[in-house]
């Protein structure tokens, strides 16, 4: 694992990767005559039956961005600025890394955000968008983002530096190199970022219980900069073993550091008692992330095999002490000691088979997962006087949720005339295990299998007509399977349900391509249904209000996409897709079943200029007001804008705008029989970065 590797050996081998180049010189010198190299420019835009995929190597937001700036600019992809992903409108989006999942990447949607915002985007190559997987991926119900990251085969030495910085103190540095000599390739990146964001969130909470009569009112506004040291380091070795046989090592070490002092003003009503208090908390919060995997892959006479296997791991430690400092009534300080510790290991193993036939290609593959998540929450008042910590046995627990997948995959390829369709099948058995739960350990199995469909009907050289379906399952979130209670705050508290049963889920997609001399396009319209969707459940304990989970959702969709590009010359390229869509959700509440309708949509602008030596990219994003169970948000907008100029073959100067005009701010409304909220979250993006990019070759 490269987390055993010494920060100054990753160092000295990368700064020899950075010297090669000088070293290598007369050896490539000597073999040009023996040695042709036939370069060519990648396409930007690949259009596959399943899949779309973007090349992102060159740009320039990437350079000194992160994987959520790329993720932002990619057609197709709304992403706000906490880091929640949408494809066409998709909330349930499963990203992959080289097109397998990692321990981070299968967290929840905040954890994820998280290593998204703190990727760098310079190592990322492409790309891959898939709205519709077929059966050979584990889509977990909903769209697939692949990031495929750099890996140069090139003959010779390589290397590159970039580094940026911005106001706050905020900046990134980061190195990678690569040698191909014969048979063998080495590929080494490493990278600092001292980054943060400014997070200013407002809460306003009614309740009643419906059972005792009680009401209640809290008020909770804060403001915070969350600054993070981030650290990652990743190695790649690539063999050839002979004309058909290859063999790739890779592993990946990443850590982040934050220590947030956050100050939330509360203000609490029941009856005709009022508290006003000041809860101040100031960390630690780390995280780390490692993976290794190793891969053979074989080619001869059409067919082709891969077998990989991979194991990531991260662990999680977030900091919940805090004091309260009371204003109204006055009176001595609070103090409490809390913790919530996190570990995921991932294992998995994959073989994929393929061969060549008259007509096409046959698919097939196997995979097997084993995923294991370990939390534990403690909770304890403090005595100030002496330092004496009393445990809150209802709220300090630990628990594991153990997770197995065995799958097997068909795919058939066929082609015929102005006819490709691609059919799949995928047979899935899941286990599940939760321990210890309140009755002993919770087990349960599930066995699937989800059709796959993706025809292509060629009407022309210039347009064709598409469909595409699928049927997959969602495995419930560990952490919504917490069989005890977690503290919120003093009114709240949280309790996930053991006995979650997968969602299933089925997506329809019907559309066209055409491209007439410059311009090309897309429309397509989609139907997308859960069954078994979790919401909250919420009840009373206590006068407390306890949040807990529950299958019983039902959600449907059904709108339009498209997409329109136009490159009137080499040096321009403009682009605009979007889409709109009506969402239905039935959703189990205290009073019973709720129903709501609304209509949705986002907007996706980007123009690009190329000429002499400078670049310059525009991308703008508007995602609308919608609704989720039993609440509703409101619209958010976001505009980019990226500059390079070249100023020497090997020298470059980026600047990058992000969220010009401060758009984050995203408003939410719950509205349920037992509470009404009302807030917002505003997670400031709004930030200008000036960096250089200087490559040895």
């Amino acid at each position: 694992m490269i987390a055993c590797v010494p920060r100054a050996a990753l160092s000295l081998i990368l700064l020899g990767l950075v010297a090669l180049p000088e070293a290598s010189r007369a050896q490539e010198k000597e073999a040009a005559s023996a040695t042709v190299v036939v370069a060519g420019k990648r396409e930007a835009v690949v259009k596959k039956l399943d899949k779309t995929v973007y090349d992102v190597a060159n740009s320039t937001r990437a350079a000194n961005g992160t994987a959520q700036d790329v993720l932002q600019s990619t057609p197709e992809v709304s992403v706000s600025a906490d880091g929640q992903i949408s494809v066409k409108g998709n909330t349930r989006v499963t990203v992959l890394v080289n097109g397998k999942p990692t321990a981070i990447t299968s967290g929840s949607g905040d954890e994820r955000a998280l290593a998204l915002q703190t990727m760098s985007g310079a190592d990322i190559a492409s790309i891959e968008v898939i709205t519709n997987p077929s059966a050979a991926y584990q889509a977990n119900g909903g769209a697939i983002l692949n990031i495929v990251l750099k890996r140069n085969r090139k003959p010779g030495a390589h290397a590159q530096i970039q580094g940026s910085a911005t106001d706050q103190g905020l900046w990134n540095v980061g190195s990678a190199g690569d040698v191909t000599r014969d048979s063998l390739s080495l590929h080494g990146n490493l990278t600092f970022r001292h980054d943060g964001t400014l997070k200013i969130r407002q809460s306003a909470v009614d309740w009643n219980n419906p059972l005792g009569g009680q009401t209640g009112q809290t008020r909770q506004t804060s403001e915070v900069f969350v600054r993070r040291t981030v650290e990652s380091a990743a190695l790649s070795l690539d063999r050839a073993l002979s004309d058909r046989d290859s063999l790739s090592l890779s592993a990946r070490h990443n850590a982040r550091r934050s220590r947030p002092l956050f100050d939330v003003l509360n203000e609490e009503r029941s009856g005709a008692a009022e508290t006003i208090y000041h809860r101040i908390s100031d960390g630690p919060n780390e995280q780390s992330d490692n993976s290794a995997s190793v891969s053979f892959s074989r080619q001869d006479s059409g067919a082709a095999l891969k077998a990989m296997l991979q194991h990531s791991a991260t662990k999680g430690l977030i900091d919940k002490s805090y004091s309260d400092v009371f204003v109204e009534p006055a009176r001595a300080s609070a103090y409490s000691h809390g913790t919530t510790k996190s570990a995921r290991h991932l294992s998995q193993a994959t073989i994929d088979w393929s061969r060549s036939t008259e007509r096409g290609q046959w698919g097939m593959g196997l995979d097997l997962q084993r995923k294991v998540d370990d939390l534990y929450n403690y909770q304890a008042l403090v005595d100030p006087s002496t330092g004496a910590e009393t445990p809150d046995l209802n709220t300090s627990n630990g628990y594991a949720v153990k997770t197995t997948l065995h799958a097997a995959y068909l795919t058939d390829q066929i082609r015929y005339e102005k006819w490709e369709v691609l059919l799949g099948g995928r047979a899935e058995r899941m286990a599940l295990q939760v321990s210890p739960a309140q009755s002993g350990m919770q087990t349960a199995h599930w066995r699937a299998f989800n059709p796959s469909l993706h025809a292509q009907y060629a009407v022309s050289d210039k347009v064709d007509l598409t469909l595409s379906y699928r049927r997959s399952v969602q495995m419930p979130d560990p952490r919504d399977l917490n069989p005890f209670t977690t503290y919120v705050d003093a009114q709240n508290l949280s309790r996930g349900n053991p006995r979650l049963k997968p969602q299933l889920l089925s997506s329809w997609e019907i559309g066209g391509n055409v491209e007439v001399g410059q311009l090309s396009g897309s429309l397509s319209a989609f139907f997308r249904s859960s069954r078994e969707t979790v919401t909250d459940a919420r009840s009373f304990a206590d006068k407390v209000l306890l949040t807990s989970k529950q299958n019983g959702g039902r959600a449907r969709s059904t709108g339009i996409t498209g997409s329109v590009d136009w490159t009137p010359d080499a040096t321009l390229r403009l682009g605009m897709d979007g889409g709109a869509y009506g969402v239905m959700l039935d959703t189990p509440d205290l009073s019973g079943p709720v129903r709501q309708n609304a209509v949705s949509g986002y907007v996706n602008f980007r123009a690009a200029y190329s000429g002499g030596h400078d670049d310059v990219s525009l991308d703008a994003h508007v995602q609308s007001a919608g609704i989720t169970p039993l609440g509703r948000y409101g619209a958010t907008s976001s505009v980019n804008l990226s500059w390079k100029h070249q100023v020497s073959k090997t020298l470059s100067l980026t600047v990058n705008a992000n969220d010009i005009f401060d758009g984050s701010k995203r408003r939410y409304w719950i509205d349920t029989s037992t509470f009404r909220q009302a807030g917002f979250d505003h997670f400031v993006a709004r930030r200008i970065y000036v960096g250089l990019v200087k490559k040895f070759e």
